[in-house]
């Protein structure tokens, strides 16, 4: 294998190091249950996407959060 014909500073390896983040995900709200999703996905908990239903077992109705009772 090959070796590096100069040892590399700290400075220079602590650059290349720094490149490496941990990035937060983005999180968006369903449009129909409200609940957080990732974005671009189909909702995992009501099979929606864009407002529309993609799973054949998905609710076809919108669901409402107890807002009829008050």
């Amino acid at each position: 294998m090959a070796e590096p014909k100069k040892k590399l500073s700290k400075t220079r390896t602590n650059r290349r190091r720094a490149q490496y983040k941990a990035v937060i995900s983005a999180v968006t709200l369903c449009l129909n249950c409200g609940k957080a999703i990732t974005p671009h996905t189909v909702c995992k908990y009501c099979g929606f996407y864009k407002g529309k239903s993609v799973k054949a077992d998905a609710p076809t109705k919108r669901i409402v959060l107890d807002q009829e009772n008050k």
